[in-house]
């Protein structure tokens, strides 16, 4: 898999990162189940950052080329 360079990343609760800045995804399971929410990790910060979205979804949206472009 190759990350698509430049390619906004929404994490939920209307946050976006440019997918090059996202270094590691971590599910959250505590309490919650499998592939509920995911902590993200991001070049140039400390702690995470909580995601609705789950590591999954937020890794296709890494690696697939964005609608626009594949038009």
């Amino acid at each position: 898999m190759k990350v698509q360079a430049k390619t906004m990343v929404a994490l939920g609760y209307g946050k976006y990162f440019v997918s090059d800045s996202i270094v590691g995804l971590q599910p959250i399971e505590n309490e919650r189940g499998p592939g509920q929410r995911t902590l993200v990790h991001i070049e140039g910060q400390t702690d995470p950052i909580a995601a609705s979205r789950t590591e999954g979804i937020i890794l296709r949206d890494m690696v697939q080329e964005p609608k626009e472009v594949s038009q």
